[in-house]
């Protein structure tokens, strides 16, 4: 199936509930994530997401209104772009204030339906190792300090790097049909 010119419904949902419950979708339960394993969990996402987008079919939407596993890889090279930028805010600032990010906006302004495999996969690596390393960078004593989304959502350094890793593992499981899972 080839990508048409269909405007994709922008996901308004407040994932936040993610944080005290699992996803009733991926099964992702963020309460039982260990600090420690953030950046051996992101680092294994992007593991996934090299193979998955090098499957021919990863440029192909599933259904017209549904992003292609290479729109989903573009996603989540952008995800952990923004997270090592708020996880590093969050480090040097008090209780930051995070600028929003738009993720359909991106998606429209930066083409993710037009961007190639090969440039789209050695950048989600390098985004998806600055934001492990940045976790694994995380002082003992700084895990509790907070951030703030544009909307009012407080976060802490943990529990960002937990709805950051939920996201990675959800749209993991958005593409599982690609991988046979």
């Amino acid at each position: 199936m080839t990508n048409e010119s269909v405007v994709i419904a922008p996901d308004t949902k407040d994932w936040t509930w993610v944080l005290r419950r699992p996803c009733s979708e991926c099964r992702f339960d963020a309460t039982g994530v260990e600090r420690a394993s953030l950046g051996t969990g992101i680092r294994d996402n992007a593991d996934f997401w090299a193979a998955a987008l090098a499957d021919p079919r990863a440029a192909a939407r599933p259904a017209p209104t549904v992003w292609s596993p290479l729109e989903y890889g573009c996603h989540v090279r952008d995800v952990n772009r923004v997270f090592v930028g708020r996880v590093e805010q969050m480090l040097a600032e008090e209780d930051p204030r995070f600028e929003n990010w738009d993720q359909d906006e991106a998606a429209v302004t930066e083409r993710y339906d037009e961007q190639r495999v090969a440039d789209v996969v050695p950048d989600l690596l390098a985004a998806a190792a600055a934001a492990a390393d940045a976790y694994d960078r995380v002082p003992d004593d700084a895990w509790d300090r907070p951030g703030r989304r544009s909307n009012g959502s407080v976060f802490t350094v943990d529990t960002l790097g937990r709805y950051h890793l939920h996201d990675l593992v959800h749209h993991r499981w958005d593409v599982r049909w690609i991988m046979g899972e």
